[in-house]
C-alpha cells in the first residue's frame, strides 16, 4: 500500500495494487489513513516507551490509558487484574484513579519482576492500593494464588499485559474470564501486533501470532463474550476509531 500526501492539493491518496482511492487532507478518511500508519512507525521508534506515570515508565499509548480511564470510571471496578508488570507504570496508574476514587485495588502478576522495579512498587505512595504475584500467569499454582486474593463480590476488570503470544493470551483468557461479571471486560491487549509484521522490529509471524486472533477466536467458541470497543464517554467529533494498540481488545462479558 501507498500514501501519498499533497498539501498543495489538500489531498491524501491511497494506492493498494490497482486500486486508488483520493480523499480530502482534512477528512475523517485522512484521519483514519494517517493514525493507522503513524501507529505502525510510533511502535517500531517505540514511542510508547516515553512515557511514565506518578514516577513509573508506563509503556501504553496514551488514549489506551485515557479509554481504560473511561471503562474505569463507569464500571467502577472493585478489583483489577493485570498480568505483565514490567516497570510498574501501568499499576501505578490504575492505584492512582482508585486513589481519587476513594475504592478498589490493584492486584499484578508477573513471572518475573526486575529487583528495582519490585522495590519502587514496594516503597511506592500508591503500595497499599496494589498487590503483586510472582509466577507464571497461567500455572496452577499462580491461579491458586490469585483465585484466593479474589472476594466472591467483587467487580473485576482483568486486563492482560503479559507474554502476547497467540497460544498464552488465549490461555490466559481461558483462566481469567471467570472473574469477570456480566457486564465486566477482559482486555487482550496488544492486538496490534497483527498489522506490524512488515515493520523493522516486527515478525512474520505475527500476522496470525497475536493477542487479536488469540481474543477473536476465543469470543467464537462462547455465547457470553462479546468484543465490544466500550463507547466513548464524551465525543463531539465525526471520529468514531480508537488510535491504539489494542484493536479487538476489549471482551464484554454478557
Amino acid at each position: 500500500m501507498k500514501l501519498i500526501i499533497d498539501t498543495e492539493t489538500r489531498e491524501i491518496t491511497r494506492i493498494d495494487g490497482e486500486e486508488s482511492d483520493t480523499y480530502d487532507l482534512y477528512s475523517k478518511k485522512a484521519f483514519e489513513l494517517i493514525s493507522s500508519q503513524w501507529v505502525n512507525v510510533g511502535w517500531d521508534q517505540k514511542y510508547s516507551y516515553t512515557f511514565s506515570w506518578f514516577g513509573r515508565p508506563i509503556i501504553q499509548l496514551p488514549e489506551d490509558m485515557v479509554r481504560t480511564q473511561e471503562v474505569i470510571w463507569s464500571l467502577k471496578p472493585d478489583l483489577i487484574i493485570e498480568t505483565g508488570i514490567a516497570h510498574g507504570g501501568s499499576l501505578i496508574y490504575y492505584a492512582s484513579l482508585f486513589e481519587a476514587l476513594g475504592h478498589g485495588r490493584v492486584l499484578g502478576v508477573d513471572i518475573e519482576i526486575r529487583e528495582e522495579n519490585l522495590k519502587e512498587l514496594k516503597t511506592h505512595q500508591l503500595s497499599s492500593r496494589i498487590d503483586l504475584i510472582i509466577g507464571d500467569s497461567i500455572s496452577d499454582e499462580t491461579l491458586s494464588k490469585v483465585e484466593a486474593m479474589v472476594r466472591e463480590d467483587e467487580k473485576v476488570l482483568v486486563i492482560l499485559d503479559s507474554n502476547h503470544s497467540y497460544d498464552h493470551v488465549l490461555a490466559e483468557l481461558e483462566a481469567y474470564h471467570h472473574f469477570v461479571k456480566p457486564g465486566g471486560y477482559i482486555v487482550a491487549t496488544d492486538g496490534e501486533m497483527k498489522d506490524l509484521s512488515i515493520v523493522p522490529r516486527g515478525a512474520e509471524s505475527w500476522t496470525r501470532d497475536n493477542p487479536y486472533h488469540a481474543a477473536q477466536d476465543f469470543v467464537a467458541k462462547r455465547d457470553d463474550f462479546v468484543i465490544e470497543q466500550p463507547a466513548w464517554y464524551f465525543n463531539e467529533s465525526s471520529l468514531n476509531q480508537n488510535i491504539t494498540h489494542w484493536p479487538g481488545a476489549w471482551l464484554r462479558k454478557l
